[in-house]
């Protein structure tokens, strides 16, 4: 008979590839790219690099696992402040808010999937990450452009647009320092409201779409 895993070896396997997945992304918030290596990586989990690679063949596997894992939280997180939100035009700022948010407070991690990473194997693993997220703002862009919410507009060049404006004004090097948490969420703030007004929303505090993030705050 075939060898089928038990739940029980399965749950195990999974619990062991998620600690790796976290190993690494806490690797590459701290130092960036150059430190996701199956050794150090290995290290930091508690495991043989030899486990690492029964997982991982190589350091763009391990990357390729770790930016995909990091997007699919921040789509799901962005997806879920929309959907939650009454109409297309307020989805589309929470949805902002809540990206802002998230990559303030994980600035070191979002600023290292948003760094060319000198390697060219790793580009387009990296470019997965802004494409994930232009995505999702393109799309919420054309559904307030189709509820007439917003003025008829390129939506992939207002959603690049977006999300250069996000990163560059909250976590790029010309970015104002984090002190304190009210400063962050004043910052976020700040971010959303420019970036509606860029897409012809120029009464979004007037109008309630900008709000106070419950996205928890940390320098």
């Amino acid at each position: 008979m075939p060898y089928r895993q038990t739940e029980r070896v399965i749950r195990r396997l999974s619990a062991r590839r998620e600690t790796i997945l976290a190993a690494a992304c806490a690797a590459l918030a701290e130092q960036g790219i150059a430190a996701v290596q199956i050794i150090p990586v290995a290290e930091r989990a508690g495991i043989a690099a030899g486990t690492v690679y029964r997982y991982f063949p190589s350091k763009a596997d391990l990357l390729a696992a770790v930016v995909r894992m990091v997007s699919e939280q921040e789509i799901a997180a962005l997806d879920q402040a929309a959907a939650q939100a009454p109409g297309p035009l307020s989805a589309l700022a929470a949805a902002v808010t809540t990206f802002a948010a998230r990559a303030i407070s994980r600035r070191g991690l979002v600023l290292a999937l948003m760094t060319q990473p000198g390697e060219p194997e790793l580009e387009t693993v990296i470019l997965s990450f802004r494409r994930a997220v232009a995505g999702s703002f393109e799309k919420l862009i054309r559904a307030a452009v189709g509820a007439q919410h917003l003025q008829d507009q390129d939506a992939a060049v207002a959603a690049t647009a977006l999300l250069g404006a996000v990163m560059e004004g909250l976590i790029g090097p010309l970015a104002p320092p984090c002190h304190d948490r009210a400063q962050m969420r004043a910052q976020v703030q700040a971010l959303t409201l420019f970036g509606l007004r860029a897409l012809a929303v120029p009464d979004a505090r007037a109008r309630g779409l900008v709000v106070h993030t419950t996205v928890p705050l940390k320098c």
